[in-house]
């Protein structure tokens, strides 16, 4: 976590008045951070989603219920922070049409989400020596707004 998004959990933490929670990351949504970013303080965006297989490359914990995350933008600037609610695993053709719908993207549609994930997949996947196939594994995590610099 670089220094701005630390002070900011900090500061923030001191002006609730309660104790700090210990987990904390801090990180950018993947392929638009800023508009994805502003989704989520605008309350459209409360899930998202990432390949199981990328957790596993990189050797990076799954998120967990309670986990907390500072959001941060393009410039690695801390703009939110959100608490992990719920955290499924499943196939991404079991992905349920409410989920697509609170990332928030596009049209907000099923059909919209599949598309985009799937093309975002397989450049991903292409990266690192993999196939994208509809049954790949999902990390699928619910989030609430705690806090945003707007």
């Amino acid at each position: 976590m670089n220094q701005l998004a630390r002070t900011y959990w900090n500061e923030y933490w001191e002006s609730q008045g309660k104790e700090k929670p210990n987990s904390v990351s801090a990180w950018p949504f993947g392929a638009n951070p800023d508009h994805l970013a502003q989704l989520v303080i605008d309350g459209i965006k409360t899930a998202t989603c990432s390949g199981l297989i990328f957790y596993e490359e990189e050797n990076v914990q799954l998120p967990s219920v309670g986990d907390y995350s500072v959001i941060l933008n393009s410039k690695d600037l801390p703009v939110a922070i959100i608490k992990t609610v719920e955290v499924e695993i499943k196939p991404m053709n079991k992905v349920p049409e409410d989920f697509a719908i609170a990332e928030g993207e596009g049209d907000r549609t099923y059909r919209y989400w599949k598309e985009v994930h799937e093309e975002f997949f397989k450049e991903e996947l292409s990266k690192i020596g993999r196939e994208y196939t509809e049954d790949m594994m999902l990390v699928f995590e619910r989030f609430e707004l705690i806090d945003s610099k707007n």
